[in-house]
């Protein structure tokens, strides 16, 4: 039998099945996304030159639909750990790159999003309006992220109480969905955890910096008291 201008024998044909078929039991023991996503294309590849060599259409059929999902997911996955690894790189802390897993909800002014010591089982990022933090006297503007540090902290439960100053657009994301992300891709995983930590270091920066300028003004005070 010719195929793409190579004569194959049904020995030929016998191997890429058995190929093919290893390809598949392959997929199921990974433990990592992209290097699955690899491996499911490549079987997918091999199904469907073995369905049309031996005529079996539901396997070529079923596989011309396979393909298509697990390249568009493979470069979902890639792009997904160029951004962030980039980001980290450059230092920006920017969380954009999670936008294409976040779902979209609307917030009305006043709504209460968490309080302190709730459970923390998301985190959400600002597309517009603006959100308050009043026991640290913080406002999150369009593009902030809130809520992240709550999955790395003991008992993941919140520290800060955050509610609408004004109607707001915002994305949502379970940490279980990253927790997802995390463990398809380890390098995803350590890039958010240098970004949520990177995070974390500026907001203590941000209160030593407050505290040193509220001791400051207190010296002031304390320096003009009379003797």
């Amino acid at each position: 039998m010719s195929f793409g201008g190579f004569t194959l024998t049904a020995h030929d044909i016998e191997i890429l099945g058995y190929v093919s078929a290893g390809l598949g039991i392959l997929m199921l023991v990974m433990h990592t996304m992209i290097p699955l996503r690899i491996t499911g294309v490549a079987h997918n590849i091999g199904q469907i030159c073995f369905g049309l060599l031996t005529g079996v259409w539901p396997i070529v059929i079923q596989h011309a639909i396979l393909l298509p999902i697990n390249l568009r997911r493979l470069s979902q996955m890639r792009n997904l750990i160029g951004q962030v690894k980039q980001v980290a790189n450059d230092g920006s802390q920017t969380m954009e790159w999670l936008k294409p897993f976040m779902d979209s909800v609307t917030a009305r002014k006043g709504e209460l999003l968490f309080r302190q010591g709730d459970k923390a089982d998301r985190m959400f990022c600002v597309l517009s309006g603006r959100l308050s933090v009043a026991d640290i006297g913080v406002d999150i503007i369009e593009g902030g992220v809130v809520g992240e540090l709550g999955m790395l902290s003991p008992g993941q439960t919140r520290t800060h109480t955050v509610s609408c100053a004004e109607e707001a657009r915002l994305l949502v994301m379970p940490y279980s969905r990253i927790e997802q992300l995390y463990f398809q891709n380890p390098t995803f995983g350590f890039y958010f955890l240098k970004l949520s930590t990177a995070r974390l270091f500026e907001n203590i920066a941000q209160l030593e910096s407050r505290l040193a300028a509220s001791n400051a003004e207190l010296d002031r005070l304390r320096a003009a008291l009379p003797a």
